[in-house]
């Protein structure tokens, strides 16, 4: 979603005024039903800068990737509510619904933050309430791809950004299998943001495989976008910026393999290098 504002370009000796697509960022207030002894209940659980759009599809990657919930299946329904507000006539509070209470701590998981599109989830105050426990690694033999396709990434990424094309503000994460095509593409404003609402989609519609496909993200990796594939069990991240150190041992711990300022002649593989057959 975008919309035109004047804009001065300057450029050489030249100054021109101009109509120029940006980005829309909105927030959403992402919320919390569930029953406890036959009573429902309704809790707010964060708020994010988003681009609007796939909304459904945001909040369930959400919940997933936070692991508030174990499995798609016990999303029970999903829900804009309030007012139509904005030039866009945009309902910017959602409330997901879930069929299975039992194991909600909301005082652990309602952390009173503030989702921000560029940073992620600001306000955790230690790596104990970012990181999402784990309990296995990885299986280090898949997914096997090509270094052809890691290299191809980025221009795979660029021809499914619709957004980018337009307001050049947008990220996108991609799932590509190991034939180079894109299987899903989400964009938004936020990176994490862009992985939840692929990841949200990808299982809805059952076209996820950790055997056989990588995500490809727009921006730099941290620890937030490598925790999110995690919970998918993706064996490959890779990203046409840089990774952070706390991604790099995040990935390490679990054997994901990280890859880094992919471009169309190089990249940087920063651990488990197995996965990427050099050789093509």
């Amino acid at each position: 979603m975008n919309i035109k504002y004047n804009v001065i370009k300057l450029k050489d000796s030249s100054v021109e005024e101009v109509k120029d697509f940006v980005s829309v960022e909105e927030p959403l207030e992402m919320n919390l039903k569930y029953k406890v002894d036959s009573k429902w209940i309704t809790e707010h659980l964060s708020i994010t800068m988003r681009t609007p759009g796939h909304d459904e599809d945001l909040i369930s990657g959400f919940l997933f990737n936070e692991r508030i919930i174990e499995n798609f299946s016990e999303i029970e329904n999903i829900e804009k509510i309030g007012e139509k507000v904005g030039d866009f006539n945009i309902q910017n509070r959602i409330v997901a619904t879930i069929n299975n209470a039992k194991n909600i701590d909301i005082g652990k998981i309602k952390k009173n933050f503030i989702t921000n599109s560029s940073c992620g989830v600001c306000g955790k105050t230690s790596l104990e309430t970012v990181e999402v426990i784990k309990k296995d690694k990885l299986n280090i033999s898949f997914p096997k791809i090509q270094k052809k396709i890691i290299l191809k990434s980025p221009e795979l990424l660029i021809n499914e950004q619709s957004e980018f094309s337009k307001t050049g503000g947008i990220h996108a994460s991609s799932l590509i299998n190991e034939q180079g095509n894109v299987v899903a593409t989400k964009e938004d404003v936020g990176r994490h943001n862009a992985l939840d609402k692929l990841i949200g989609c990808s299982h809805k519609k059952k076209i996820i495989n950790n055997h056989s496909q990588f995500i490809a993200c727009s921006g730099r990796l941290n620890f937030e976008l490598v925790q999110k594939g995690l919970m998918s069990n993706i064996g490959l991240m890779a990203g046409v910026g840089a990774p952070t150190s706390l991604a790099i041992d995040l990935a390490k711990r679990f054997d994901m393999t990280l890859v880094g300022f992919v471009k169309s002649d190089s990249f940087n593989i920063y651990c488990n290098k197995s996965r990427i057959l050099i050789k093509n």
